[in-house]
């Protein structure tokens, strides 16, 4: 199948519920393991990049974006900001709620998130689950819901600009001159990257961190 045909697939609508459900069904059916097993992970150099590059005074109004079960919302609650969830797994957001943060239930191809609300939005291992073909529009929906100046963090498994089902789930797996294009197209500018663990040879890097600005102010017209 052409590149085109996969962009095409993935857009219709159809589609995109079937990749969300298979998602969000294998999280479902993992929730208490997945929040058992991820729990003393260690996201501080994430926590830390994104809280940097946000201007301004803090306590930060900040949108953990697929917050899983609160861990990320407790530390940087702890940190003094106000933290806001979004998960669209039940149990996830049952675990996240007893952090005692808001947490709202939204599908990441059906956001309504309120405009220029955030000064940033961390999005720990979450964006992957985005096709292509839809990423344009909800990096679009990411930036309307920051400030001017906010900034987005991302990190993801990176790869070779392969997506589709794999081992029950959705995941699209960018090299870095792919996902630069994706945010640049979609208005941000690059602030930093990274590969983690850090210390580690190039090939045992499995994950592209990088942190991008909101414009201040919008460009002006040609």
């Amino acid at each position: 199948m052409t590149a085109g045909a996969t962009l095409a697939r993935m857009a219709d609508p159809s589609e995109l519920e079937r990749v969300s459900r298979l998602t969000l069904d294998y999280y479902a059916q993992r929730a208490d393991a997945f929040a058992e097993g991820t729990h003393d992970h260690d996201v501080s150099q994430n926590i830390d990049t994104l809280l940097r590059f946000i201007e301004g005074e803090p306590p930060f109004s900040i949108l953990d974006l697929g917050c899983g079960p609160g861990r990320d919302l407790r530390a940087l609650t702890a940190l003094g900001h106000h933290a806001v969830g979004l998960d669209n797994v039940p149990r996830f957001i049952e675990l996240a709620r007893t952090s005692g943060c808001e947490v709202l239930q939204q599908d990441l191809f059906a956001l309504d998130l309120p405009a220029a609300r955030f000064d940033g939005i961390f999005a720990n291992t979450v964006l992957f689950h985005v096709p292509g073909a839809v990423l344009p529009r909800v990096l679009g929906e990411l930036g309307a819901a920051l400030k001017p100046g906010g900034v987005l963090f991302s990190s993801n498994p990176r790869g070779n600009n392969e997506e589709g089902v794999t081992r029950g789930r959705f995941g699209a797996f960018h090299d870095l001159a792919a996902w630069r294009r994706y945010l640049t197209d979609a208005g941000f500018d690059e602030l930093t990257h990274y590969y983690r663990p850090a210390g580690l040879p190039r090939e045992q890097q499995p994950w592209l961190a990088s942190a991008w600005r909101k414009p201040w102010r919008a460009a002006d017209p040609a």
